[in-house]
């Protein structure tokens, strides 16, 4: 087992506060094409876009979150995120510049991979937070990634209405830098007392799922709320397209700012963790997701839309501060693998939930994506209400 040097715990917000953006700004990347997927069809002339990209995307990211991941318990931490931003810059190059669907689909992955320094990012927030704060200090950083996860909607939408798609992913490249040299400035330095081999590293990932039920629960479960998510946001702007709306990239963005409504509600989330436990407020965000698609279904217009995703945002977001706060104090000596398969199940979630969104749209339309969208988190609802698996201790090694 890898075993780490403490850091001294922060005690100034300002830390936090950097992470938080830090995260948003990384994150941020893997949403930008959501309600541009019209535009960049017609750009490239290929009506595949809509289906690939977002999900390519999502899959880059599980995949980043799976094979780089652990490297935070490998290497020193704060060298490894400065150096994960700067990557992500070339990656956005890519996407960028390519002028056709391959290339687009290839710089799609990678900016997926790459934008996983977000989630070194909140492994490391709970590191540097004693233990009776762990859940408002991921509550924080997470308000600061799923702002970022919203607004990149309004972003892109907005600035792909006047400057077009590809300006997004430009200016894109010099923030990734910024943001390195946030890091490289804020965080403290924090490297593995001991080195695992890179194969060890990755087979210990085996055991953790293998004799942790508690964390296999609580991926499933989210996996199940994220993929209802990304239903929503992936069909978004054909929904908005279509008759008698008529809306365009622009207004599918602005959606962007009434879902961050519910980010308000990630710092509460946290707290209310670390006073009574992670389970009750990870039930009412299931119960939130299912009552949010419910709203989607059945309420037509702009307005069954606002509120429908406020409270699909809400749902999902409690949810997740509530289960990382699980996750992260199952084996605290290894937080980053635990953070690789919890996010890698909840991102294989949502690629897989854009993908049959996008498939169930083109044969049903919205009352089809919509049925989709009901039935995931009643699933993952009824995985909350099962008992609560026992604990296993386990040993990580390779």
């Amino acid at each position: 087992m890898a075993a780490t040097v403490p850091p001294a715990p922060v005690t100034s917000r300002a830390p936090l506060f950097a992470m938080a953006l830090a995260a948003g700004l990384a994150v941020a990347n893997i949403y930008y094409n959501q309600p541009m997927l019209g535009v960049m069809a017609s750009s490239l002339g290929d009506a595949r876009v809509s289906a690939w990209i977002p999900a390519l995307t999502q899959a880059g990211y599980a995949a980043g979150l799976l094979l780089l991941l652990p490297l935070g318990d490998m290497f020193e931490r704060r060298r490894l995120i400065v150096v994960q931003f700067a990557v992500l810059a070339l990656a956005l190059v890519v996407t960028a510049a390519a002028p056709g669907l391959a290339m687009l689909a290839v710089g799609s992955v990678l900016v997926g991979a790459t934008a996983t320094v977000a989630q070194q990012i909140v492994p490391f927030a709970a590191i540097l937070s004693p233990p009776e704060k762990r859940g408002a200090a991921i509550g924080t950083v997470m308000s600061g990634l799923l702002t970022g996860i919203l607004l990149s909607r309004t972003v892109s939408g907005a600035l792909s209405g006047v400057a077009g798609w590809r300006a997004v992913f430009w200016i894109a490249v010099p923030v990734a830098l910024a943001a390195a040299l946030l890091m490289a400035r804020s965080l403290p330095a924090h490297a593995p007392a001991q080195r695992l081999r890179y194969r060890e590293l990755l087979a210990s990932l085996w055991h953790l799922w293998r004799d942790e039920p508690r964390l296999r629960r609580a991926a499933c479960v989210q996996a199940l709320l994220f993929a209802a998510f990304s239903a929503f946001w992936t069909v978004l702007s054909l929904h908005l397209a279509e008759p008698p709306l008529h809306l365009g990239a622009t207004a599918a963005g602005l959606f962007g700012i009434v879902g961050a409504v519910g980010v308000a509600m990630a710092p509460v989330a946290g707290r209310i963790a670390d006073r009574r436990g992670p389970a009750p407020v990870i039930r009412l965000g299931a119960l939130a997701t299912l009552v949010s698609w419910i709203v989607l279904g059945v309420w037509p217009g702009i307005a069954g839309l606002v509120v429908g995703v406020i409270v699909l945002d809400f749902g999902v977001q409690i949810a997740l501060v509530s289960h990382q706060h699980l996750v992260y104090g199952l084996h605290p000596a290894f937080k980053s693998r635990l953070n690789t398969l919890f996010m890698t199940s909840m991102f294989v979630g949502g690629a897989l939930g854009s993908w049959a969104a996008a498939t169930v749209w083109h044969a049903f339309g919205w009352q089809g994506v919509a049925v989709l969208g009901v039935v995931l988190p009643a699933l993952a609802l009824l995985l909350t209400l099962q008992r609560a698996p026992r604990g296993a201790t386990v040993h990580p090694h390779g």
